[in-house]
């Protein structure tokens, strides 16, 4: 079994954390992750302060603030702004925030491309350090995966897919659930954003993103060919209808390769929000060309950990540790501009075929 060293390398000095929103993200993940992490969580505002005040009780955050023009004057020197509101409150937001501060941005980065394009401008007018939560891409599955294929132990890149077929409950998200762009926006955009830290901007993209006919809902299944070129193959398949048991559900990502292949079980989509158990394993062929796969145990998961990661690497930033922001606004609005290409391809439809029109019954 080989050595792989995927966890985190946390921030020498761990800045103070003001967090602006009090929603089911926040109590379900920042926070776990940031009391994993030993994070400084100073202060909380949120609209409605009564959610403000019972999560400040749960976590024991010190100071909870009526406005964010409070939280700003009262904030202590370096702190870091997690912005975990709905896009469409992101920009009078960043507009509020200290000039150069740093500040981590719930995705998706705008629900729209010209709205995300506003958010990037608002960020570099007022030099803002900022990053967008797109966490898959620090999960720890995905460290492991990643540090396997940049030391060539799976060979030539040449293959990832993501599979999902499950039953997610989106009425536990219902700010979310009523959007007119569910699916690709708010779910698939992971993904997107992960392939892309992997393979670099796709040429095009081809896609398509459905209702369930019994659902009340935008989308809730989506198909996506990432298109780079006639070698590497990037496709994402959701389905988050599959209401028939455990049994047949599927959440993974695949990565495969001339030397090997790599294949990360997301147990936390099924059965979620309890989740079940992540796999990770590897199979990397030997000079006869035979191979067997190998499970390596990994400690941590997508929540709340990938958090950790997101947030320890914008600290590690602003404080000069790292020299590359992970998926910095300047990065993800690649990503938005593959999930707009996608609506669009969605939209257009498939090429028409020219069908003869023979009768077949004679």
């Amino acid at each position: 079994m080989i050595d792989i060293p995927y966890k985190f390398v946390l921030p020498k000095q761990k800045l103070p954390i003001i967090i602006i929103g009090a929603g089911g993200i926040v109590k379900d993940a920042h926070l776990p992750a940031y009391k994993k992490a030993n994070f400084e969580v100073y202060g909380i505002v949120n609209r409605t302060r009564a959610k403000a005040e019972q999560i400040a009780k749960d976590f024991e955050i010190p100071h909870v603030f009526d406005t964010l023009v409070e939280a700003v004057a009262n904030a202590p020197e370096n702190a870091v702004y997690d912005v975990t509101i709905m896009p469409d409150q992101f920009i009078d937001t960043l507009e509020l925030l200290p000039d150069g501060a740093a500040v981590l941005i719930q995705k998706p980065m705008g629900d729209y491309f010209p709205q995300s394009k506003a958010i990037l401008e608002v960020c570099q007018r007022k030099k803002l350090v900022a990053a967008i939560n797109c966490q898959l891409r620090q999960a720890p599955f995905v460290n492991a995966a990643r540090w396997l294929i940049d030391h060539g132990y799976i060979g030539e890149l040449y293959d990832i897919e993501v599979r999902v077929t499950v039953q997610t409950p989106w009425e536990l998200f219902p700010h979310v659930m009523v959007h007119p762009r569910l699916e690709i926006l708010y779910h698939s955009v992971h993904y997107i954003d992960l392939i892309r830290s992997f393979l670099g901007n796709p040429v095009t993209v081809y896609g398509k993103t459905l209702k369930h006919p019994a659902k009340q809902l935008s989308s809730t299944r989506s198909t996506l060919l990432l298109d780079y070129g006639d070698v590497l193959h990037a496709v994402i398949n959701t389905n988050h209808d599959h209401e028939f048991g455990a049994q047949e559900q599927e959440s993974f990502i695949k990565w495969e390769g001339t030397k090997g292949a790599i294949k990360a079980t997301m147990g936390l989509l099924m059965d979620y929000p309890r989740g079940a158990t992540d796999k990770f394993s590897y199979c990397i062929k030997n000079e006869e060309g035979e191979s067997h796969w190998v499970e390596v145990p990994i400690d941590g998961s997508w929540f709340p950990d990938a958090f950790i990661g997101s947030m320890g690497s914008l600290m590690r930033y602003k404080l000069g540790e790292i020299d590359k922001l992970p998926a910095a606004v300047e990065d993800v609005i690649d990503t938005m501009a593959v999930v707009e290409a996608a609506y669009q391809s969605s939209a257009q439809g498939g090429f028409p075929i020219n069908y003869l029109g023979i009768d077949s019954k004679g």
